[in-house]
């Protein structure tokens, strides 16, 4: 059998023993009801875990960000988030559709926004123009791929954020990817939002569910929302125990993907590949079809050919994710194919 090796995202990890286990033996209630404990055991160690009051089981890292924009704001009102945010970008312009908000996209470097920027984008007291609402940064961010904020930069758009008494959330749907990457607690880097979407079903490896989380005030706010969208669960305590067991042990193992994305970059760059080192902070690495005969969604189409299954985010991007359950066994198995199409494809 061929070998198959799947990068497309960190979305395709297979929960653990311990994670299947805990899902056995979950005790479960009603959660609408808010009778579910393990689900409000979950929701504690979120919230505990990034510092904050209070959280909210949600199905997916979309729901969270929705809810949240849901919470934050009134209709008519202005959200700024970088360019190619995954609010923005892949979330089928629900942001205008549920919460009636429209978007004051910012370009950034690598996907960070700076202060100033940010500072130019909010909207002046004027009749003619939406209030800004709400600021939304993403961390790590996806299309940029996986870059980080540092604390320095998210300090900032902090103070500016009060200065204007404009609340931020943040998309941290691989937030413990950034601090397993800067060093720097996730409850440090989640003290600069008012309120965190956390994915479980990403490099945590549980098989459902995100978490949003930030003030007692919100969390209640933002129940309500997510009762409206349809994401009032019943015995969910069967998928929280998953959570519990993805916070409780698969952080630290983070660093491995990292490990195994820079040594695939560096790869790459050495193949002759057209790829930003800056960019591979954490475990996603993106490069583009620059010097190849070839676009990037029929290299994807012939790397699926010899077992690698990867993503093409543009007509010239292609993008690859570490996660748990590649080794670095099929870290070599994937630039020994990739050695092999650059040969095949290259243009000079």
């Amino acid at each position: 059998m061929m070998r198959v090796v799947d990068l497309r995202s960190d979305t395709v990890t297979m929960p653990t023993p311990a994670m299947r286990q805990a899902m056995f033996q979950a005790e479960v209630g009603d959660d609408v009801y808010r009778e579910d404990p393990t689900v409000t055991a979950l929701e504690e160690l979120g919230a505990a875990t990034l510092g904050k009051e209070a959280g909210l089981y949600v199905t997916s890292g979309t729901m969270g960000n929705q809810v949240a924009a849901l919470a934050h704001t009134k209709k008519g009102d202005e959200i700024i988030c970088e360019a190619e945010a995954h609010i923005y970008y892949y979330e089928v312009a629900a942001l205008a559709c549920l919460a009636g908000a429209q978007v004051r996209p910012v370009a950034g470097d690598r996907g960070i926004m700076n202060a100033a920027a940010v500072r130019a984008a909010i909207r002046p007291r004027d009749v003619h123009q939406p209030d800004t609402g709400l600021i939304c940064l993403e961390n790590t961010h996806n299309r940029a791929g996986g870059t980080c904020y540092s604390q320095e930069g998210l300090a900032a758009i902090r103070a500016l954020a009060d200065e204007y008494n404009i609340p931020v959330h943040m998309d941290g749907a691989r937030i413990f990817n950034a601090a397993v990457a800067t060093g720097v607690a996730a409850r440090d880097i989640a003290r600069h939002a008012d309120s965190v979407q956390f994915c479980l079903s990403k490099g945590l490896a549980a098989p459902v569910g995100s978490l949003l989380v930030g003030s007692r005030a919100f969390i209640d706010k933002a129940r309500r929302f997510r009762k409206m969208l349809g994401g009032g669960m019943r015995q969910a305590g069967f998928i929280a125990a998953a959570g519990m067991v993805a916070l409780q042990s698969m952080v630290d193992r983070l660093a491995e993907d990292h490990a195994h994305a820079r040594l695939l970059g560096e790869a790459l760059a050495d193949l002759g590949y057209a790829v930003d080192l800056a960019t591979v902070q954490t475990n996603i690495v993106i490069f583009a079809t620059d010097g190849l005969k070839i676009d990037a969604p029929a290299l994807v189409a012939r790397l699926k050919d010899e077992g690698v299954k990867a993503g093409a985010p543009g007509a010239r991007r292609v993008r690859l994710v570490t996660h748990f359950g590649v080794g670095r066994a099929d870290i070599d198995y994937v630039v020994g194919v990739l050695a092999k199409l650059r040969k095949e494809y290259q243009t000079v």
